[in-house]
């Protein structure tokens, strides 16, 4: 049987992620998100190759001076943790293989190149949002932000307002 094809049921993964969302809150006291993460990473990075940049930085400045490491942050386990949970799903569903999924009229360079492009949108738009789609649409949605609601409604209508551009990716 061809398991290409196979997904976790959407329903049940919802309800799930909202366990992983509420016990999130109940023994961290915090949300899901990821854009944090990310920052504590790029720091990380950009400090082995300009650490006066990073020195300078009013956040990742004193936290570094501070004896705090980039890593000492409870968002970079859990991005590490949804990298092994999404190996793991892809693993469990007979989906876990290395390729470039596109439609048969974009090529893989051209495919790539998109989703560069689209994954420096979404991080420039993380920082001028306060935090990235997941921590908007979970965590603030969660608590009712109106901000939250109000940028995923951006997020989508922005979504489909591009389809039309990038379907040639996929079809």
């Amino acid at each position: 049987m061809d398991r290409s094809d196979r997904f976790w049921n959407p329903y049940v993964a919802g309800v799930l992620l909202g366990c992983v969302l509420l016990g999130s809150f109940l023994v961290m006291g915090k949300g899901l998100g990821a854009s944090g993460a990310a920052n504590r990473l790029g720091a990380a990075g950009l400090d082995v190759v300009a650490p006066a940049h990073v020195d300078a930085h009013p956040v990742f400045g004193p936290q570094k001076h501070e004896g705090r490491g980039f890593f000492d942050d409870w968002l970079v386990f859990e991005v590490l943790g949804v990298f092994l949970g999404g190996a793991v799903a892809a693993y469990s569903a007979g989906r876990l293989r290395v390729g470039v999924i596109k439609g048969p009229r974009a090529s893989t360079a051209a495919r790539l190149a998109a989703a560069l492009v689209g994954g420096v949108l979404m991080g420039v738009a993380a920082r001028m949002a306060r935090g990235c789609t997941s921590g908007q649409a979970l965590t603030g949605g969660a608590v009712m932000s109106v901000g939250s609601w109000v940028f995923m409604m951006a997020v989508f209508g922005g979504g489909y307002a591009m389809a039309h551009f990038v379907r040639r990716l996929w079809t």
